[in-house]
């Protein structure tokens, strides 16, 4: 495959991906696929093969973009809890954001009902945000009480379109939590004095 070729490809990819966001989901018909990005849906299947490889290399291309996204280095050292859990919080519920977090729910739905690359996708999600809280949380449990917390402030977002009970929840999460840390931090600097 020639460098153009390839290009065409990514940018036909890339098209896709932006057509399953627009709509939130990767249930789109080929013809409406097709009718998304401009193409036709006999040159769809020309270029990708068929509709799976169309939904892998989009699954893939939305992993990339969230794990550049949700990188650890993008946010600064330093920083207590509170401060990453506002900036994930204002990320995910922009409003640009909608059509990213209704697609991953859909993939998150296809995960439940038995898909082993939708299960890998949520899979490697969860791993990108424990990698991520663990720079700033002092242990596992605590990442998967803030994450499932998280989560479920992302869900009744989606449901009621209001950020601000989630934000507001989060808020007095983090602030217990680094109440608690310092109060631990205290206690072994007694012992060790």
């Amino acid at each position: 495959m020639s460098n153009r070729e390839t290009t065409d490809l990514t940018d036909l990819a890339e098209s896709c991906l932006g057509a399953f966001v627009r709509s939130g989901t990767l249930d789109l018909s080929m013809d409406q696929l097709a009718r998304e990005v401009g193409i036709s849906k006999r040159m769809l299947v020309h270029y990708f093969g068929g509709r799976d490889a169309i939904e892998e290399r989009a699954m893939t291309l939305l992993e990339n973009r969230l794990r550049a996204q949700f990188a650890p280095e993008n946010f600064p050292a330093g920083v207590g809890i509170q401060v990453v859990i506002h900036a994930l919080w204002d990320r995910t519920t922009n409003s640009q954001s909608k059509g990213v977090l209704l697609l991953v729910m859909d993939v998150s739905r296809r995960a439940w009902n038995g898909s082993p690359r939708a299960t890998s996708f949520y899979r490697e999600q969860q791993r990108l945000w424990v990698e991520l809280l663990l720079r700033y949380l002092p242990d596992k449990n605590t990442v998967e009480d803030v994450l499932q917390s998280f989560q479920g402030a992302v869900l009744a977002y989606l449901i009621t379109g209001d950020p601000e009970p989630g934000k507001g929840m989060l808020n007095r999460l983090c602030a217990k939590l680094e109440t608690r840390g310092k109060s631990s931090r205290e206690i072994k600097r007694r012992r060790t004095s």
